[in-house]
Protein backbone atom coordinates (compact mmCIF):
# COMPACT_ATOMS: atom_id res chain seq x y z
CA UNK A 1 0.00 0.00 0.00
CA UNK A 2 1.59 3.40 -0.83
CA UNK A 3 2.58 5.95 1.57
CA UNK A 4 1.86 9.29 1.03
CA UNK A 5 3.43 12.58 3.43
CA UNK A 6 1.46 15.55 4.08
CA UNK A 7 2.39 18.96 3.98
CA UNK A 8 1.20 22.10 5.01
CA UNK A 9 2.12 25.60 3.65
CA UNK A 10 4.32 28.20 5.84
CA UNK A 11 1.14 29.44 7.82
CA UNK A 12 0.95 32.72 9.84
CA UNK A 13 1.40 32.35 13.10
CA UNK A 14 0.74 28.56 13.83
CA UNK A 15 -3.09 27.80 12.60
CA UNK A 16 -2.78 25.77 9.51
CA UNK A 17 -6.39 25.33 9.39
CA UNK A 18 -7.45 27.83 7.32
CA UNK A 19 -4.61 26.82 4.72
CA UNK A 20 -5.95 23.27 4.38
CA UNK A 21 -6.82 23.40 0.40
CA UNK A 22 -3.30 24.04 -0.25
CA UNK A 23 -1.68 20.98 1.34
CA UNK A 24 0.36 18.68 -0.56
CA UNK A 25 0.08 14.84 -1.04
CA UNK A 26 3.55 13.59 -1.77
CA UNK A 27 3.33 9.55 -2.64
CA UNK A 28 6.85 7.73 -1.51
CA UNK A 29 7.99 4.91 -4.32
CA UNK A 30 8.87 5.01 -7.85
CA UNK A 31 7.61 7.76 -9.83
CA UNK A 32 7.41 6.32 -13.73
CA UNK A 33 7.16 10.14 -15.07
CA UNK A 34 10.22 11.09 -13.52
CA UNK A 35 12.09 8.06 -14.41
CA UNK A 36 11.03 8.77 -17.92
CA UNK A 37 10.87 12.48 -18.75
CA UNK A 38 13.57 13.33 -15.83
CA UNK A 39 14.25 17.17 -16.84
CA UNK A 40 10.72 17.89 -17.47
CA UNK A 41 9.33 16.19 -14.79
CA UNK A 42 11.73 18.79 -12.50
CA UNK A 43 10.69 21.33 -14.30
CA UNK A 44 7.17 20.43 -14.46
CA UNK A 45 7.03 19.98 -10.39
CA UNK A 46 9.12 23.34 -10.15
CA UNK A 47 12.64 21.75 -8.56
CA UNK A 48 14.41 24.65 -9.61
CA UNK A 49 17.68 23.40 -7.81
CA UNK A 50 17.12 19.84 -8.43
CA UNK A 51 16.70 20.49 -12.21
CA UNK A 52 20.25 22.32 -12.06
CA UNK A 53 21.98 19.27 -10.00
CA UNK A 54 20.41 17.32 -12.65
CA UNK A 55 21.59 19.30 -15.44
CA UNK A 56 25.15 19.63 -13.99
CA UNK A 57 25.50 15.85 -13.38
CA UNK A 58 24.60 15.28 -16.85
CA UNK A 59 26.90 17.54 -18.38
CA UNK A 60 30.06 16.45 -16.06
CA UNK A 61 29.40 12.44 -16.89
CA UNK A 62 28.72 13.47 -20.89
CA UNK A 63 32.59 15.44 -20.70
CA UNK A 64 33.89 12.67 -18.72
CA UNK A 65 32.83 10.08 -20.44
CA UNK A 66 33.93 11.61 -23.75
CA UNK A 67 37.24 11.95 -22.35
CA UNK A 68 37.63 8.55 -21.57
CA UNK A 69 36.02 7.86 -25.10
CA UNK A 70 33.46 5.87 -24.00
CA UNK A 71 31.57 4.08 -26.17
CA UNK A 72 27.71 4.82 -26.89
CA UNK A 73 26.63 1.78 -24.82
CA UNK A 74 28.18 2.86 -21.79
CA UNK A 75 26.47 6.27 -22.36
CA UNK A 76 23.25 4.44 -22.92
CA UNK A 77 24.06 2.53 -19.47
CA UNK A 78 25.08 5.56 -17.19
CA UNK A 79 21.75 7.43 -18.51
CA UNK A 80 19.84 4.93 -17.48
CA UNK A 81 21.07 4.45 -14.09
CA UNK A 82 20.65 8.46 -13.69
CA UNK A 83 16.86 8.01 -14.93
CA UNK A 84 16.61 4.96 -12.42
CA UNK A 85 17.76 6.85 -9.62
CA UNK A 86 15.67 9.62 -11.15
CA UNK A 87 12.79 7.70 -10.66
CA UNK A 88 13.67 6.26 -7.16
CA UNK A 89 14.55 10.06 -5.65
CA UNK A 90 12.04 11.92 -7.27
CA UNK A 91 9.45 11.79 -3.68
CA UNK A 92 12.70 12.35 -1.54
CA UNK A 93 13.35 15.69 -4.07
CA UNK A 94 9.73 16.58 -3.44
CA UNK A 95 9.80 16.61 -0.21
CA UNK A 96 13.34 18.48 0.44
CA UNK A 97 12.41 21.00 -1.65
CA UNK A 98 8.80 21.76 0.10
CA UNK A 99 10.94 21.50 3.25
CA UNK A 100 13.49 24.01 1.72
CA UNK A 101 10.46 26.25 1.06
CA UNK A 102 9.82 26.25 4.80
CA UNK A 103 6.63 23.78 4.51
CA UNK A 104 5.45 21.75 7.33
CA UNK A 105 5.18 17.82 7.40
CA UNK A 106 1.76 16.96 9.55
CA UNK A 107 1.55 13.27 8.92
CA UNK A 108 2.03 10.27 6.74
CA UNK A 109 -1.10 8.33 5.52
CA UNK A 110 -1.26 4.68 4.33
CA UNK A 111 -3.90 4.49 1.44
CA UNK A 112 -4.42 3.23 -1.98
CA UNK A 113 -4.75 6.43 -3.76
CA UNK A 114 -4.44 9.95 -3.17
CA UNK A 115 -8.07 10.62 -2.66
CA UNK A 116 -8.44 8.00 -0.42
CA UNK A 117 -4.79 9.57 1.22
CA UNK A 118 -6.51 12.86 1.69
CA UNK A 119 -9.84 11.22 2.89
CA UNK A 120 -7.86 9.27 5.61
CA UNK A 121 -5.73 12.36 7.04
CA UNK A 122 -8.92 14.83 7.17
CA UNK A 123 -10.83 11.92 9.51
CA UNK A 124 -8.12 11.60 11.71
CA UNK A 125 -7.69 15.60 11.27
CA UNK A 126 -10.54 16.12 11.85
CA UNK A 127 -10.97 13.82 15.18
CA UNK A 128 -7.61 15.15 17.08
CA UNK A 129 -9.06 18.74 16.11
CA UNK A 130 -11.52 18.88 18.60
CA UNK A 131 -9.08 18.54 21.22
CA UNK A 132 -6.83 21.37 20.60
CA UNK A 133 -4.35 18.91 18.98
CA UNK A 134 -1.53 20.80 17.15
CA UNK A 135 0.28 18.44 15.31
CA UNK A 136 3.11 21.46 14.74
CA UNK A 137 3.29 21.74 18.70
CA UNK A 138 4.70 18.12 19.05
CA UNK A 139 8.45 18.16 20.09
CA UNK A 140 10.13 15.79 17.61
CA UNK A 141 14.09 17.00 18.39
CA UNK A 142 13.27 16.20 22.18
CA UNK A 143 15.44 13.48 23.88
CA UNK A 144 14.21 10.01 24.34
CA UNK A 145 12.35 9.80 27.99
CA UNK A 146 14.85 7.93 30.49
CA UNK A 147 14.25 4.75 32.78
CA UNK A 148 14.29 6.90 36.17
CA UNK A 149 11.97 10.07 35.50
CA UNK A 150 9.40 10.83 37.44
CA UNK A 151 5.79 9.30 36.34
CA UNK A 152 7.66 7.32 33.08
CA UNK A 153 5.53 4.06 32.50
CA UNK A 154 8.80 2.30 31.73
CA UNK A 155 9.42 -0.89 33.94
CA UNK A 156 13.24 -1.22 35.80
CA UNK A 157 15.87 -3.26 33.92
CA UNK A 158 16.35 -6.60 34.80
CA UNK A 159 18.82 -7.43 37.33
CA UNK A 160 22.49 -7.56 36.42
CA UNK A 161 24.23 -10.79 36.86
CA UNK A 162 27.05 -12.59 35.25
CA UNK A 163 25.79 -14.79 33.78
CA UNK A 164 26.42 -14.64 29.80
CA UNK A 165 24.98 -17.69 27.75
CA UNK A 166 22.53 -20.70 28.84
CA UNK A 167 24.29 -21.54 31.87
CA UNK A 168 22.19 -21.01 35.05
CA UNK A 169 24.97 -20.40 37.47
CA UNK A 170 28.77 -19.72 36.34
CA UNK A 171 31.74 -22.28 36.40
CA UNK A 172 28.20 -24.93 36.41
CA UNK A 173 28.74 -28.19 34.82
CA UNK A 174 26.94 -29.45 31.03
Amino acid sequence: MPVYTVHAPPAEGTDVRGTTDQFVFVRDGFSFWAFVFGPLWLLYQRLWLAFAGYMVLSIVLEVAMTLLRAGGGTRLAVMAVIAVLMGLEAASLRRWTLSRRKWRQLGIVLADDREAAERRFFDRWAVTRGVDFDPLAVDRGAPPPTRNGSGQPFSPPPPRSDIVGLFPQPGMRR
